[in-house]
């Protein structure tokens, strides 16, 4: 019940937003084609962001058992590729609006959200939402 209520309070406050701008970074690196083999893993981000109490982004490996598109040395290049294009400030903009919430007592819970969506966008592809 608490995970549906803080859910709730993330979409209503600020989610919504979150998860838009992942799906329509997704929408803008389809269109391109040359961004094609991210638009996977940002759209799952975009959804994940949407509602991120009481799920987890793990690697695909550790869910599939198999070596999939993402999980082996092709997905470390993309990975590398897409942190020097995008990652890092995606992630630094995550950890800043993290940070501005978390110096709030009842912040804290949304702030820890916007730490595992930085992670997740240093390198999205490999993941999994649970």
């Amino acid at each position: 019940m608490l995970t549906l209520i803080l859910n709730v309070l993330w979409f209503i406050l600020g989610g919504f937003a979150a998860g838009l701008a992942w799906l329509l970074g997704a929408a803008v690196l389809a269109i391109t084609i040359v961004g094609l083999p991210w638009v996977p893993a940002t759209a799952r981000i975009g959804l994940f962001a949407f509602a991120p109490f009481g799920r987890h982004a793990v690697p695909r490996r550790a869910v599939s058992g198999r070596d999939d598109l993402g999980t082996g040395s092709m997905g470390a290049v993309l990975n590398v590729v897409w942190f020097v294009f995008a990652g890092w400030y995606i992630a630094l903009a995550h950890v800043v609006i993290g940070i501005a919430q978390a110096i709030t007592l009842i912040g804290i819970p949304f702030a820890v959200q916007h730490f595992k969506l930085a992670g997740l966008a240093l390198a999205p592809v490999g993941k999994t939402i649970t």
